[in-house]
């Protein structure tokens, strides 16, 4: 066949780079969080996730989703899971990683959040459907250290380990094990007070479950910890996929959902036809014992985004330095250059202030930490995976029509981005549970003041974002909450960047804060060179 044209000026995609040592912020966050005893480790987890062959895994595991097998050829009742093999190889790796456990293990390293934090947003640069099972495993640990139900004692080893097991076995068995959630119901979504699933004591400290799940996450997972209604009152308990004797416990699978994105992960219905389930905390603390795992789940919602956005940004940079458009560089046309500059900024400033988040969720932070982490975990939330969204979007546009198409990563990618705007609690929930901790510790106003107090007088701008948000604070209302959160969230931002980052950046970080100006010259080749590595 005759050939009819030469392809030129069309950009290779980004595969085999380091997603580590090519992230500045990031490299440099790690250092001032006290993991710098992580970096090497790091830089080897990037340079194996920033792979051909590691994107390709998580193609491959969006391509072909998982399939629920209801039944074996006998008719018999099965509820399992079918997944391609590239899902199980991420898990491997999430797991030898230890992103589902590392703060959790005996005699931790200082800043275990820290590194986990970096490991956790590389591996969501790659594939974020893995990503459920793990921070939901992660956050349930520490209750289940403290509370495991006696016949599950065993469990702790395997739950610990840097394995990963998929095989249908009773928990004490397994080399490693991975815990889901069941909270919503079709009747309440949020509101899980209205929860109508019952759960009756026979005994023992055993209860059985009957009732519905709307969303049952991970059915795959070797246990769920679920929310129903006890005789006192609302209550979480543990309800294993397999019983001690081996025995299949009464879940019932439904069906999957059809999801926007997040099509690697498997969500599901669920139905408990009496199931057996032991009691995590007292009857009617159900609330208070699943939002103990939720701080933790919500992080790792405003960490996924920002990873996505980060890989969004990094390929369109990439395909902005070889594309060229009337013989000049996309990267170098002055409107262009102003959108990628502006997007790196960004990415500065949240790499900072969600690092900063991750060592006040330490332990060794004290009770200051703990006060930082409960108030700005939402508000992180809710401002990242809102602004996630458009971001992507930011970046389809500069590849154009090749971004729009499935070859690209950036359409699995933006649809990937809402679940986590909407997952643990949508927007309006976190900027509501922002004025409920502001209202009920006054702590909270006063750690406020001390944080955007020691950079007074830095930045014009700054200082005019802090007075307005303090006369919003004087008698905040539910109709602000949302201007309250953004607020909150930028100038938490512009702290780390004042008090981290170099002048310029740091001036242009505020000048945003007052709505957009052109960036200088000067800042965008330090931007660019920060966003490709250098320093």
């Amino acid at each position: 066949m005759d050939k009819t044209h030469t392809v030129f000026n069309q950009p290779r995609p980004l595969t085999n780079s380091n997603l580590f040592l090519s992230d500045t912020p990031l490299r440099e966050a790690v250092v001032r969080e006290g993991a710098d005893w992580d970096s090497d480790l790091l830089a080897s987890v990037g340079q194996q996730l920033g792979s051909a062959e590691s994107l390709e895994l998580g193609r491959l595991a969006n391509s072909y989703p998982p399939e629920l097998l209801r039944y074996d050829p006998r008719g018999e009742r099965l509820d399992d899971l079918r997944f391609h093999p590239a899902w199980h190889l991420l898990m491997q790796g999430l797991c030898s990683n230890r992103v589902h456990n590392l703060p959790w293990q005996e005699n931790a390293p200082p800043a275990a959040f820290v590194a986990r934090a970096a490991r956790f947003m590389l591996h969501a640069q790659v594939e974020a459907g893995t990503l459920c099972p793990v921070t939901m495993t992660f956050g349930a640990i520490p209750l289940l250290q403290a509370q495991l139900p006696a016949p599950y004692r065993d469990w702790l080893t395997p739950l610990l380990s840097d394995r990963y097991d998929p095989h249908l076995q009773p928990g004490g068995q397994k080399r490693g094990l991975l815990i889901g959630m069941g909270m919503t119901e079709k009747q309440g979504g949020t509101d899980v007070l209205s929860n109508t699933t019952r759960a009756e004591a026979i005994g023992g400290g055993e209860y059985r479950l009957t009732g519905h799940k709307w969303f049952f996450s991970v059915p795959q997972s070797d246990a769920h910890l679920v929310l129903a209604q006890a005789k006192g009152g609302l209550s979480c308990f543990f309800v294993p996929r397999l019983l001690p004797d081996g025995s299949r416990n009464a879940v019932r699978l439904e069906r999957l959902k059809e999801k926007l994105g997040n099509r690697s992960n498997a969500s599901s219905e669920a139905e408990f036809a009496a199931a057996s389930g032991w009691p995590i905390g007292e009857e009617g603390q159900g609330v208070k014992q699943i939002l103990k795992m939720g701080g933790y789940t919500r992080f790792d919602c405003a960490l996924a985004s920002h990873a996505m956005m980060r890989r969004a940004f990094s390929v369109a940079l990439y395909h902005a330095h070889q594309r060229q458009v009337q013989g000049k560089k996309l990267v170098d046309q002055p409107l262009m250059r102003q959108q990628l500059c502006t997007q790196a900024l960004l990415l500065e400033g949240q790499t900072a202030m969600l690092m900063r988040l991750a060592g006040a969720w330490s332990p060794e932070s004290g009770e200051k930490g703990k006060l930082f982490s409960r108030l700005f975990t939402p508000v992180a939330k809710y401002a990242v995976c809102k602004r996630g969204i458009s971001f992507v979007a930011e970046a389809m546009e500069v590849l154009g029509g090749v971004g729009y198409c499935e070859e690209s990563e950036l359409p699995r990618i933006y649809r990937e981005m809402p679940v986590n705007s909407i997952w643990e609690g949508a927007g309006n929930v976190m900027c509501l549970d922002v004025l409920r901790v502001l209202g009920k510790q006054p702590a909270a106003v006063a750690l406020l003041a001390e944080e955007f107090d020691a950079v007074k007088g830095q930045s014009r701008y700054f200082d005019s974002a802090w007075r307005q948000l303090k006369l919003l604070l004087r008698h905040p209302q539910e109709t602000q909450a949302r201007a309250i959160c953004e607020s909150l969230f930028s100038l938490a931002c512009g702290v780390q960047v004042l008090t981290q980052l170099e002048p310029c950046i740091a001036d242009a970080w505020c000048r945003q804060l007052r709505g957009a100006s052109p960036l200088s010259e000067k800042v965008c080749q330090r931007l660019l060179l920060r966003a490709t590595g250098g320093s």
